[in-house]
């Protein structure tokens, strides 16, 4: 089974809501609200990967010193394997924005429950909830 290493990221704002982005119709889980970020392409970090995901996705900038590596995710999908590490960002420049069809939200800690997401980021939320 091949595996796949996606990195993703909380963008946490001066209120403490992480920011989710619902996978637009047409996307493998369409419809599952998720953390942003990507697939890490070859020759890339994790770090440099999330950062050209989130300039590409949500039209914001940050730097590699703002990513604080906080979990990661590890699922068997029925075709891939998921290896995805989960950072935490408090810092970055402009306003995010839906670039790829996404729907944006930010969300109180305490209601990631309520929003569907996919197997593989639902054990991320207790990490979360408990760090912040």
């Amino acid at each position: 089974m091949k595996t796949l290493l996606v990195s993703a990221v909380a963008l946490i704002d001066h209120d403490g809501r992480i920011l989710l982005a619902q996978r637009p119709v047409g996307k493998s889980m369409a419809g599952l609200w998720e953390f942003p970020g990507g697939k890490v392409e070859t020759g890339e970090t994790p770090e440099a990967a999330l950062i050209r995901e989130l300039d590409e996705e949500l039209g914001i900038n940050t730097w590699s010193s703002c990513l604080a590596p906080l979990t990661f995710a590890s699922h068997s999908y029925d075709d891939f394997h998921l290896l995805m590490p989960l950072f935490a960002c408090r810092k970055w420049e402009g306003t995010p924005q839906p670039k790829e069809g996404q729907t944006l939200k930010w969300v109180n800690v305490k209601d990631l429950r309520n929003y569907p997401m996919p197997p593989a980021d639902v054990p991320l939320i207790p990490v979360l909830r408990d760090w912040l």
